[in-house]
């Protein structure tokens, strides 16, 4: 049977492991606002991605959106990436801010520092850097920029859950780094996210205004939306983290895997990932370009044809959308790259017979 092999499949536990789990919070009747599984999620994701402090979200938009409004920045340009999904851009206009976009080194697809620091204005209050498919940016560099010019600098940290660089968490760089934890993602809670900050009273100010800025019984302080993670939510989180060692793993046999196979293929190269402690191998991108007899849209219409769902992933750019339009800047880096890169399909149980395949269909050109 020629079953579609997507680019990505979320990872679930056994059912009978859940049940337990519903049972306790059927017999708790608390659903959310903080409950008793909610804040042992919260407590061990510290523990395992080593950090201090974790808010919890229902999803990674949200939490973006809650991390500019919780470092006051309420008018002003804030640098980022066009080579992103759109929640990054999407959360600095929902906080009436202006993005600035810069162009990317495409040898990593992360924002180039040395863009970043000659867009900063008087306007700049931020810089808003993505760690793409998980590979880290030049933090050492960005943290400098951000030192030098007074700048709050927030990570949008979606792809990074787990990565160790230069001995320690990436998600401890910055001012504050935010996670998605949707079902595509290498650790899922079904949707969620979380904002890692680095002090109790950054944490204190970030839980208030995912709950609508409620401060008691009779006190709110600020205008903020709703982003809390349900019980259930938390539930299914508890039981991923149980077993994410093991998925890294089998992420990592199949990003070598398709390392070695590609390697003599003129035409086609594999983003590095370099200088990491520990990986997480979330996306596995190539980079197509001359002698590769095919450009990247016909090798991604030959992989649609055989059942296989790559994802050209990102395309379009941000400025390319007509949403985007009137924030228009010169990005060729990330403009050429979009246009040329593909990921393909890894998650844990992808079988080696689907590996095959995608292989054979890309040298068979």
């Amino acid at each position: 049977m020629n079953s579609p092999i997507y680019v990505t499949q979320p990872v679930l536990p056994e059912f009978d492991e859940f049940i337990p789990y519903l049972e306790q919070i059927w017999k708790n009747k608390i659903l959310t606002n903080c409950g008793p599984l909610h804040q042992q999620l919260e407590q061990e994701l510290c523990a395992y991605l080593g950090v201090d402090y974790i808010s919890l979200f229902n999803n990674g938009t949200i939490a973006l959106v809650t991390a500019l409004q919780a470092l006051g920045l309420t008018e002003g340009e804030v640098i980022t990436t066009p080579y992103t999904f759109v929640a990054t851009a999407h959360s600095i206009v929902w906080n009436n801010l202006t993005p600035v976009f810069v162009d990317i080194d495409p040898k990593t697809s992360n924002i180039d520092s040395i863009n970043v620091e000659k867009a900063i204005t008087d306007k700049t209050v931020a810089i808003l850097p993505v760690h793409c498919y998980g590979i880290p940016c030049d933090v050492e560099k960005l943290q400098e920029i951000a030192n030098l010019h007074n700048l709050k600098l927030i990570y949008d940290a979606a792809h990074a859950f787990g990565v160790i660089h230069q001995g320690k968490s990436l998600l401890k760089y910055g001012d504050l780094s935010i996670m998605s934890f949707h079902a595509t993602k290498v650790f899922n809670t079904f949707e969620g996210g979380a904002i890692v900050c680095h002090s109790a009273e950054m944490k204190q100010r970030i839980d208030r205004l995912k709950n609508f800025g409620i401060v008691n019984e009779s006190t709110i302080d600020d205008i903020s939306l709703n982003g809390k993670l349900s019980e259930i939510h938390a539930a299914l989180g508890l039981l991923q983290l149980k077993s994410i060692d093991h998925i890294l793993q089998a992420r990592q046999k199949i990003d070598r895997i398709y390392r070695s196979s590609f390697i003599d293929i003129e035409g086609i190269r594999c983003i590095e990932r370099i200088d990491l402690v520990k990986d997480n191998y979330s996306y596995f991108p190539i980079v197509i370009s001359e002698p590769y007899p095919l450009s990247r849209d016909e090798l991604f219409e030959k992989l649609k044809l055989n059942n296989i769902f790559a994802r050209k992933y990102f395309y379009p750019i941000m400025t390319d959308l007509a949403v985007y339009k009137k924030y228009q800047s010169d990005t060729p880096e990330a403009k050429r790259l979009s246009e040329q890169v593909l990921c393909l399909p890894l998650y844990p149980d992808l079988c080696m017979e689907s590996v095959e395949k995608i292989i054979n269909l890309i040298k068979d050109n």
